[in-house]
């Protein structure tokens, strides 16, 4: 009679190999809902998945990236956006998988926004016809392709048709794919409701509020709005009876992105997960999704990089270079000689190199804590990455070396500067600009006094101006060097 622990271990090794090609996955995308399952985006490809949850089953897997996934009425059928052919189209594919059958074939990006209720035409946004490609338009086409009908709305960016056809929800700007929080302006996106009987269209929202992405559930209309004391993207609801809005959801950590609505329930990601809510109660749960796949984006990789150098200083004595190139610090010969990679750090970004005058070292920002702090390095890539400060989270710019190699400035995404001793290891504080632009941090240029005792720097002023300022080092002291009557350069 065999020993029943003989067969034991084979059982766990299996287990484990399942729970090895298994992953609890985060970043799931773009989810929509039908009676019975959940499809969503992951990893740039179309996932479905049971309404319960579990293991993830892939519908599609081109090289290009697919988006949008939305369920026909009948539950059958998946139409999403997809590049399979150079472009990005609408394609529909069976929920059981199979071919996809392309229905979009204009040159510009068809965007899949929702089926019309009796499941043979489809709503997509497109520039075709607008004249420009800032701003799309709202067009019908039929589930078996041919030439899209334009609707009577002249910008139209995400929608829902109801569920007698009569009216359309939409908005005409989008913030989607903007990455502004909590933004208040005049390109905060607004819901309207059109009457595709009589063209007159109503604004239902009307407020400094960004909000967008309309689904409806029979007299209801749900969407996402930013309006709330939490000031965090949640669903709200519209009543287009008694016209009257209340919030249905309060997440206060994560903002809601791109939800959906099935025959009886709304799907929508939060931090990477998916939650399920159920129409009737209002109640939402978060639903446990699996996927397998080989991950072979965690594979170790060669990459060729002399296409993405973002930064590059040049050598005190002009025969090498440091070159910042997909997250590494390179240094590089001016004409023969060995290509060094300082860093050797995958998974870690290092950013904005900066050679000492000494020719010794070179300063970089490194994130391997997590958030970027000033690392130094031996040019030679002979010693060991030495961290200089601990600053936490924020983003800092370019630093400066002073001409004796014993200090550094910088400024960070606040518009503070920074002075950084060596030899001492203390990093001050001593001046803060106005404006914060990307554009203007990013090519902030401070000198040096050839003593290493002075700094220049410019900084701008009220009414659009600027001025150069001079810093003191020794004395902790800054002193306004021009009026600010005109703006003074770097």
């Amino acid at each position: 009679m065999p020993k029943p622990f003989i067969v034991l271990p084979a059982i766990l090794a299996g287990l484990l190999l399942d729970a090895v090609g298994q992953i609890d996955a985060r970043m799931l995308r773009q989810p929509d809902v039908s009676q019975t399952r959940i499809t969503f985006v992951y990893a740039g490809d179309i996932w479905i998945v049971p309404k319960k949850g579990g293991t993830a089953e892939r519908l599609s897997s081109p090289k290009g990236e697919e988006s949008l996934p939305r369920f026909s009425p009948d539950g059958k059928s998946i139409a999403f956006n997809a590049n399979y052919d150079g472009n990005t189209e609408i394609y529909i594919v069976p929920t059981i998988g199979g071919l996809p059958t392309r229905i979009t074939y204009h040159p510009r990006p068809d965007r899949m926004i929702d089926w019309y209720p009796d499941g043979e035409s489809i709503l997509l946004a497109s520039s075709m016809e607008s004249g420009r490609q800032r701003f799309n338009q709202f067009f019908r086409v039929s589930r078996q392709g041919g030439l899209p009908q334009k609707l009577p709305i002249p910008y139209a960016e995400f929608g829902a048709i109801s569920p007698d056809g009569r009216w359309l929800a939409y908005s005409p700007r989008s913030r989607e794919f903007r990455t502004w929080k909590r933004y208040r302006g005049g390109m905060a996106s607004e819901i309207w409701l059109f009457d595709l009987t009589d063209f007159s269209a109503t604004n239902i929202t009307d407020n400094p509020a960004t909000d967008g992405q309309p689904m409806w559930h029979k007299e209801t209309l749900y969407y996402l709005s930013d309006r709330g004391p939490e000031q965090r993207h949640n669903i709200w609801a519209y009543n287009t009876r008694t016209r009257k809005t209340r919030q249905v959801t309060q997440f206060a950590e994560f903002d809601i992105h791109f939800p959906s609505i099935g025959p009886s329930d709304l799907v929508f990601e939060a931090g990477g997960l998916l939650y399920l809510m159920n129409l009737r109660t209002g109640k939402y749960r978060e639903v446990p999704v699996r996927v397998v796949t080989d991950r072979s984006t965690l594979r170790p990789q060669v990459k060729e990089v002399g296409t993405q150098i973002q930064d590059a200083r040049v050598s005190p004595t002009g025969k090498r270079a440091a070159f910042e190139a997909r997250g590494e610090i390179f240094s590089v010969p001016a004409k023969d000689g060995v290509i060094l990679n300082l860093t050797r750090s995958s998974g870690v970004a290092e950013r904005f190199p900066a050679w000492s005058p000494d020719g010794r070292r070179i300063a970089y920002w490194g994130d391997r804590s997590g958030e970027y702090e000033l690392v130094v390095n031996k040019a030679d890539g002979s010693g060991e990455e030495r961290v200089l400060t601990s600053l936490g989270p924020g983003f800092r710019y370019q630093p400066y070396w002073s001409p004796d190699s014993q200090k550094i400035v910088f400024i960070d995404q606040k518009v503070v500067l920074h002075l950084l001793d060596l030899r001492i290891g203390r990093l001050r504080k001593f001046d803060r600009g106005k404006w914060n632009s990307h554009k203007f941090l990013n090519s902030f240029t401070p000198s040096w006094s050839s003593d290493s005792r002075w700094i220049a720097y410019s900084k701008g002023q009220e009414g659009d101006t600027s001025s150069l300022y001079l810093y003191d080092t020794l004395k902790d002291q800054v002193h306004l060097a021009t009026s600010g009557y005109y703006s003074d350069g770097q």
